[in-house]
Parts: structure tokens; C-alpha cells; sequence
């Protein structure tokens, strides 16, 4: 579709685009985690019913057949707390019995291949411990992130996170669209994540996939959360594209009230050197890694400039005997301040009010095309749908586009005009 809308002069590259994004639930329920482990044990019984009835049969004590022969819902569960750790244990025995006889030489092979046993497995590996043949419910000190872990058994791809104090379970969505003034605002590009993922690993793959189908922008508008200073250079450099966004601020132990940060201190690059306000040179220059592998230059200052410097506590925590101040590489640092100097200039942050448009194309999407919620299991399936969405969308747009419908504005309410015209 997008290519037609181009033979016909609808779509063109290399102008501004814009992108944002938006949570999808996932269509499963959220388990809270004695759902989750006796859910997934039901859930694997029930596969492998289907697939070896007689070997189950054979293995599965009475018991199962009452305790797992209807959906493990709250309100058919113990009420108490004690009762409640007891039904746990006994469902992880169950998972653990079921288990060992999966790995036991004489279990069919096709018994081994049931999707939903490895699905078991990872349950079980996050919620249950063995310690010398003694099972145990895992503490929630020792389980992984919640975003890390599974939240239902019939969709291992939808995790939980949560933005901005909303907590959703399921996936999200990112939406592409062209914003220049004189064009049909059309989506170029759709993506669809897990939910954990932070926005700028997308920012890559964005530009990657709009690169393939020839529709790269000179320029795109982006929110703070797809913009770093790797992605300043590279988004330049391999893709010929100036990425327009604000970033965020350096936050550290020194970014406080009246504190001296990283931006108050002089950096030599030739005589590898850093100078701090009061005119005292850095005595080390190291360059290093973050603990995400990033690179990272450290300026480290005199302990005999800073133990006497009079304003020491404006600087370094008493506890520290000097300051040390760490910033990325050249190439990185000068992107990055130029684009925070950027965002002071008015006529940048005029230009940069186009971007606010693409939310209301995730309102419509949402409103209009169902892209909040997912009808379907799985990753693959819900970024269909979301494709989906954005082709009907299109075909609204270009419609309305062709007919002389003009752009719509951003909708005021009766209230807040009342203000305006005052």
C-alpha cells in the first residue's frame, strides 16, 4: 500500500516524520503467582492430555484430577495465608513429579515437545527451589524483575511495565507518520515490542526498516526517550537523519540544589584535562566502560585541590577525598550538547511543537482502530494487528487527503476555549 501511495505522489522521503508509542494489553488475563504456577501446571496437564492421554493417565495421581480439572481462578482458592503457602508447595510438588517423569527415559518423546512443558519449566526455575530434595516457594527477593518474568502461561511474550504510573500487561506499539505541513499525514512505519523495552532501542530498528523501503526522513521528531547520545551520531551518520528531540538531563550524586554537575566543569580534549569552577585541573584522564558496556571517560581532580577548595561541599560529598566527573567521548559529548543547547533556541522549540501531532494519531488509532488491545497470543500476531490498523488508517487518511479535507486541529474543550478568547 505504501508503495501505491507514493506512485501517486502521496508519500515521499526525505522530509519530517515523527514517532511515539503506546501500551497494548495483551489479550490474556494477569495472574497474580499462585494463579500463574497452578494456571501453568493446568495448562501443561491439559496440552499433554491431548497429546499422550494413556502416559498421563498412567502417571497422574488421583488427586490431580480434582485439583486441576477446572481454571485456577482466586476465588476458588484457600482465603487464608497459611493454606494458601500450603497449596503452593503442593503445586510445585505436582510440577516437579510431572516434571521428572518428562525426563525419565521411559516418557515419549512427543510428550518432551508440547510447547507448554518448557513454559513449565520457566515457571517453575523462577518460583520453586530444590535445596537438597527440600522444595520451597521462592522469596520475592529472589525472584527476577516483574518485567523479567512470565504473567501467564498462554502468552510468554506478554510481560508487564509501567510508564508514567500506569501498569499494563502486554506489549507496545510505536507509530511512524509523515508531519510535513503540505502532505498527507501517512504512517510509514509500525512496530510492535515487548513492553519492557525502553523506547530508544527502537530507534535503530525504525530507521533501519524505513531505510528498506526508501522512506527516510531529514528530520525526526522524538520524544526524550528515543534520543541518546549514541543515536545523535548514528542516526547522522548511517542514515543521514537529524534526530530532533530533547535529552534528558545527567542525573548523579552531585546533581543537587546549588551542587556543582558535569556542566559546570571545562573539558580540554587535546591536553585531556577537565577544569572545575574554581580553575583546578583534573590530575587523571581514564577512559572505561559503564556497567552497560558503554564507553565513559573519567576526569579525576587533586585530593589537595579539592581537601582545601572552599567550596567543597558544593561539590563533593565529605565522604569523597576529591571529585571525579565522567562524560562520554568526544563525538558523543559535543552531539549531546549541542542538542541540549538547541532546545533553548524559541525557534527550535517552535519547530519541534510538530511532534505533538503524533499523539493524536495514537489517539485515533486507539479510538478508531483498536490498537490498544490485542485480539491475538504472541508477539508475531499483535504486531499483525497493529499493521493492520495502521493500512486502514492509511487508506482513511489518503481518502480524506485526495477528497480536500484539511488537517485536523488539536480538539480544545468548550471549558478551555472560554480562556482562549479571554
Amino acid at each position: 500500500m505504501l508503495e501505491r501511495f507514493r506512485q501517486r505522489g502521496l508519500l515521499k522521503a526525505r522530509g519530517k516524520q515523527r514517532t511515539d508509542s503506546t501500551y497494548v494489553l495483551a489479550a490474556v488475563r494477569d495472574l497474580h503467582l499462585l494463579e500463574l504456577v497452578g494456571e501453568t501446571l493446568r495448562a501443561t496437564l491439559d496440552d499433554l492430555a491431548a497429546v499422550v492421554p494413556e502416559w498421563l493417565r498412567g502417571i497422574a495421581p488421583a488427586v490431580w484430577f480434582e485439583r486441576y480439572a477446572h481454571r485456577i481462578e482466586d476465588c476458588r482458592l484457600p482465603k487464608s495465608q497459611e493454606k494458601r503457602e500450603a497449596l503452593a508447595l503442593a503445586i510445585g510438588a505436582d510440577g516437579f513429579l510431572l516434571l521428572d517423569a518428562l525426563d525419565a527415559a521411559s516418557a515419549p518423546t512427543a510428550a518432551r515437545e508440547v510447547p507448554m512443558v518448557e513454559t513449565l519449566r520457566k515457571v517453575w526455575r523462577t518460583h520453586y527451589g530444590r535445596d537438597d530434595g527440600r522444595l520451597r516457594w521462592k522469596q520475592p527477593k529472589e525472584l527476577p524483575a516483574t518485567a523479567e518474568r512470565l504473567q501467564s502461561p498462554y502468552d510468554p511474550e506478554a510481560h508487564y511495565s509501567a510508564k508514567r504510573g500506569f501498569e499494563w500487561v502486554g506489549y507496545k506499539v510505536h507509530v511512524t507518520e509523515v508531519c510535513d505541513e503540505e502532505a498527507a499525514h501517512l504512517i510509514t512505519h509500525v512496530e510492535t515490542c515487548l513492553s519492557m523495552q525502553p523506547d530508544m532501542t527502537n530507534t535503530t530498528g525504525i530507521h533501519k526498516r524505513l531505510a528498506a523501503k526508501g522512506l527516510l526522513p531529514a528530520e525526526h521528531f522524538v520524544d526524550s526517550a528515543y534520543v541518546d547520545a549514541g543515536l545523535l551520531i548514528e542516526s547522522q551518520r548511517d542514515y543521514g537523519i537529524s534526530l530532533e528531540g530533547p535529552v534528558r538531563g545527567v542525573r548523579n550524586q552531585y546533581a543537587r540544589a546549588e551542587g556543582y554537575e558535569q556542566r559546570h566543569f571545562t573539558i580540554d580534549w587535546d591536553r585531556q584535562q577537565a577544569t572545575c569552577p574554581q580553575g583546578k585541573t583534573s590530575v587523571i584522564w581514564r577512559t572505561g566502560r559503564d556497567k552497560d558496556g558503554v564507553p565513559r571517560i573519567g576526569a579525576v581532580f587533586s585530593r589537595t585541590d579539592c581537601g582545601s577548595c572552599a567550596v567543597r561541599q558544593a561539590c563533593t560529598p565529605a565522604k569523597d577525598a576529591r571529585r571525579v566527573i565522567y562524560f562520554h567521548p568526544r563525538p558523543e559529548y559535543e552531539a549531546l550538547n549541542a542538542a541540549r543547547e538547541r532546545t533553548n533556541d524559541p525557534a527550535w522549540r517552535e519547530r519541534y511543537r510538530v511532534r505533538a501531532g503524533v499523539e493524536g494519531t495514537v489517539s485515533q488509532g486507539v479510538r478508531a482502530f483498536g490498537m490498544r488491545r490485542s485480539r491475538y497470543i504472541g508477539l508475531a500476531k499483535t504486531g499483525l494487528q497493529q499493521a493492520c490498523a495502521a493500512a486502514a488508517m492509511n487508506a482513511l487518511r489518503a481518502v480524506q487527503w485526495l477528497a480536500g479535507v484539511p488537517h485536523a486541529k488539536t480538539r480544545v474543550t468548550r471549558f478551555a476555549t472560554l480562556a482562549q478568547a479571554a
